[in-house]
């Protein structure tokens, strides 16, 4: 599948394609964000290398990363069919920004992003599949995007904090 091209990105934020260089400026804020175990079903002990392979995706599948002007990365997405198969007209993707550039607009420019290359890449759908119920700045970002919970799997995620929450579902038509 061509890569599509990408949707303007207000400035100063820029996304760009991630390469493996990135890896060493991601890690910090992907350890962080999964150690906190608050909004990612990841090990909470996960090491640098499972992280790379897991969030790293290899073509056909995309890993981007949001810079500001001097190049510093704020954020990363991930893309990909969400099923093979009879499934595969569905999109997926996953979001990280780093906590000290929470509020600045970088999650919503990537969450945009995404879709955009979805709707240009032919799918006809974006689903989330596990969406903690009690991480409300991301289900009010995708929300104000058009995503709408269609289910949620009760008791799904172990929250260090709020114990057994649900596990949304989150869909939007492209």
């Amino acid at each position: 599948m061509p890569l599509p091209t990408p949707a303007p990105v207000p400035a100063p934020v820029r996304i760009r394609e991630a390469v493996p260089e990135d890896w060493p400026d991601i890690w910090p804020f992907f350890h962080t964000v999964v150690a906190a175990g608050e909004t990612f079903p990841y090990p909470l002990d996960m090491s640098s290398e499972l992280g790379r392979e897991w969030w790293m995706l290899a073509a056909p599948d995309r890993t981007v990363v949001a810079v500001d002007g001097d190049g510093r990365i704020l954020g990363t997405a991930t893309m990909n069919r969400n099923r093979p198969g009879n499934g595969s007209h569905v999109a997926s993707a996953s979001y990280l920004v780093d906590p000290a550039h929470h509020g600045r607009g970088i999650g919503r420019a990537l969450v945009e992003y995404t879709l955009d290359w979805a709707r240009r890449s032919g799918f006809r759908a974006m689903q989330f599949n596990a969406v903690v119920a009690t991480n409300h700045h991301a289900v009010r970002l995708y929300e104000s995007l058009g995503f709408e919970v269609v289910g949620t799997v009760p008791e799904a995620f172990d929250h260090p904090v709020d114990g057994y929450v649900g596990l949304h579902v989150m869909y939007r038509k492209l």
